[in-house]
């Protein structure tokens, strides 16, 4: 019933453990296919997961945008749930969303919280606990019906960056949406390899290019230049 998305790019680090969470927390069973959506990594991602049984596929183009709707695409679930390689949705989360589902949400996400315990990144984890479009990231998760994605036209593969950001509000149109109980923990590797504060203003610093209007190109070189170990 549900197919699980994820797209990929060097993430031999992170995949098994993610793939084992998923199994180990869909405690009804009600995961029909994992698809792992790779964007052509160069260390043994593709591998590891294939030896993990699920369903791997290496995307016509890489980037988040262009792998989610390939995986979509070939997806054979009625509800999509959209992951990131580096984060573990909360115990028996695909009853949260079925459940939801059957109570007319057709779009829905979870709370984060991050796999280190600073103060800072605790405080930015409290406030995705609202439904403003200003604070839903992809590290959140997003669940969706089939229904929903396919008439809101899927992923805007002309973003490089902020694809999650652009397609909440598309989203929005078809149905209604909810912040379910419960958090996903995702890595905080990038504030950890950044520094969390330095981390942060250059995230605050892109989602507010983007929302000027700034182009696609001029984020990704912003992107490319402040942080380390990037994979944009």
């Amino acid at each position: 019933m549900i197919s699980v998305i994820i797209p990929t790019y060097n993430e031999e680090a992170q995949i098994k453990n993610t793939i084992h969470g998923l199994w180990q927390y869909d405690e009804e069973k009600l995961i029909s296919e994992i698809i792992v959506v790779d964007g052509g990594s160069t260390d043994h991602t593709v591998a590891i997961a294939t030896e993990e049984g699920v369903k791997v596929v290496v995307s016509p183009r890489k980037g988040r945008a262009a792998q989610l709707n390939f995986g979509a695409a070939l997806a054979k679930g009625k509800i999509f749930y959209f992951l990131h390689a580096d984060s573990i949705p909360p115990r028996n989360f695909t009853a949260d969303i079925l459940e939801a589902v059957k109570q007319g949400y057709s779009i829905g996400c979870y709370k984060l919280e991050f796999d280190y315990p600073h103060w800072f990144l605790k405080v930015n984890c409290w406030f995705t606990r609202f439904n403003v479009n200003g604070v839903r990231f992809g590290d959140q998760s997003l669940f969706c019906t089939r229904e929903a994605f396919e008439k809101c036209g899927g992923y805007d593969e002309g973003l490089l960056m902020m694809e999650d950001q652009e397609i909440i509000y598309r989203l929005k149109k078809q149905g209604k949406f909810i912040i379910m109980n419960g958090v996903v923990i995702t890595s905080a590797r990038k504030y950890l390899d950044n520094g969390i504060y330095r981390m942060q203003v250059i995230f605050y610093y892109i989602w507010l290019l983007y929302y000027l209007g700034y182009s696609q190109g001029y984020l990704l070189g912003v992107h490319r230049r402040l942080i380390k170990k990037h994979k944009l």
